[in-house]
């Protein structure tokens, strides 16, 4: 079954993943590995109101959010892209930017960042707010929620990060 973007007109997330997972594909529904902890991360940090499962991924629009991956395609895992696929991802997420205008664009993952900002290997490549912005919106790092990272092993060194996003998507800036 496709994976289907979640869009909405001016979000405050964009959150952007780099291509699905075998199991999200298989489901269609955006980040359904049974131990990723992004949905559940999403309330911890209070980005949305009430828990969400994978499966009611559709209703991110409802708290003005979006969410969207780089690639279209699954994959086991991410090394099985090739360069054009990071190319035509790059090229499509560009036209969403322009055309949601989100105030976030929160990349789910730093070596996604590190693919779509080949600069930022000069700069300081972790999680966090960025120095870049595209079309306006304020460009923000996850760590990846696989319990797979070894940088950021546990809930609550992830949950770190997603409580600043919400800092920084909630915050007007000046």
């Amino acid at each position: 079954m496709p994976l289907h973007d979640v869009l909405t007109s001016r979000p405050k997330i964009l959150f952007v993943g780099i291509n699905p997972s075998l199991r999200s594909e298989a489901v269609g529904h955006h980040f359904a590995g049974p131990g990723n902890p992004f949905w559940r991360l999403l309330r911890a940090s209070n980005l949305i109101s009430e828990p969400l499962t994978y499966a009611e991924d559709g209703r991110l629009a409802e708290f003005g959010m979006a969410i969207t991956n780089l690639c279209p395609r699954a994959t086991r895992s991410a090394s099985e892209l090739k360069r054009e696929e990071f190319e035509v991802g790059r090229r499509a997420l560009d036209r969403k930017i322009r055309r949601l205008r989100p105030r976030v664009l929160a990349f789910v993952g730093v070596t996604l960042y590190r693919r779509v900002f080949a600069k930022a290997r000069l700069g300081k490549p972790g999680a966090g707010l960025k120095p870049d912005k595209i079309h306006g919106a304020l460009v923000f790092v996850l760590p990846n929620p696989s319990g797979l990272n070894a940088s950021f092993p546990s809930f609550a060194a992830k949950l770190r990060w997603f409580n600043r996003l919400r800092a920084e998507a909630v915050t007007p800036r000046r």
